[in-house]
Formats: C-alpha cells, sequence, structure tokens
C-alpha cells in the first residue's frame, strides 16, 4: 500500500511539473513570436534568447532582462509602425512588478504572497505580450529600420 501512495504522488508530480512546463513554454512561444514580429532594427534582444526562462533559478535575474527587452523592442517597432500607442513603454509597469515578485518568491513566508500574485501579473503580462503581438499582425511592417534604443 505505502508503494501505491509513492507512485500515485510521484504521477502526481510529475504531471504537475508536465503541466507547468508545458504551460511555460506557450509563454515562451508568446515572448519569442512578438518579438519575431519586430523589425531586426527594433529588437534589442533575439527571439531565441527568451528561451532562457526554461532555467530555473537564472529565470528569475533573466526576467528582468526579458521584460526590458520587450518593452524597448515593441516601442521601437510601434514608432517605425507609427502605431499610436497609449504606453510609450509598453507592458513594462506590469512586466517589472511580475519580475520582482517573482524574485521575491524565493525568500520564505515572503513567497506565500509573492508567489500568488507573480502568477497573476505573469497572467496579465502574458495577455498583455499576446494583444501588443496582435497589433502588430493588424498594421503592416515597413523596410525602413527602427530607431534604435539601447537597454
Amino acid at each position: 500500500m505505502d508503494n501505491m501512495i509513492r507512485l500515485f504522488t510521484g504521477a502526481v508530480f510529475l504531471s504537475f511539473f508536465a503541466i507547468g512546463i508545458a504551460v511555460a513554454i506557450f509563454y515562451i512561444l508568446t515572448l519569442s513570436r512578438a518579438l519575431n514580429k519586430c523589425h531586426p532594427a527594433s529588437r534589442t534582444m533575439e527571439p531565441g534568447m527568451v528561451w532562457l526562462l526554461l532555467i530555473p533559478l537564472f529565470n528569475l535575474i533573466w526576467n528582468f532582462f526579458v521584460v526590458q527587452a520587450m518593452t524597448k523592442s515593441l516601442a521601437n517597432e510601434f514608432r517605425l509602425r507609427n502605431i499610436p500607442n497609449a504606453d510609450p513603454e509598453p507592458g513594462k509597469t506590469i512586466g517589472l512588478a511580475m519580475a520582482i515578485c517573482g524574485a521575491c518568491s524565493i525568500i520564505p513566508l515572503v513567497n506565500m504572497i509573492t508567489g500568488l500574485v507573480y502568477i497573476v501579473l505573469w497572467i496579465i503580462y502574458w495577455i498583455k505580450i499576446a494583444g501588443f503581438s496582435q497589433i502588430l499582425d493588424q498594421v503592416p511592417a515597413s523596410a525602413g529600420p527602427a530607431p534604435i534604443q539601447a537597454l
């Protein structure tokens, strides 16, 4: 009976782990595709670099770089395509809040609050980036290079 419980517990853990990885892959695909839609001169990060978010613990720091690069790249691309955007730094505020909560979620006791807030902010950020990506789909890209802003 004890072996059955261990087997069941292991199967449940592996199932949640697999679902978590699958969700993370879809999230990263959204970010990567949004960067791919930006003219290469508009990008401050190559789309493939977002896949580094799959590295445990490193992703807590890399998240800050991804948020900054997404913000600059999208702002550059919106300027290039003359897309009016109410937010001059697309997704930066929610993205940084998400990254901060993610980094704080490794602190014992604090993680009970920041972990839940991180998940909510992560979902909101994901939806925002997907929305920006849809905007890029609606406005054709021009051939000229975008003004580049460094990180």
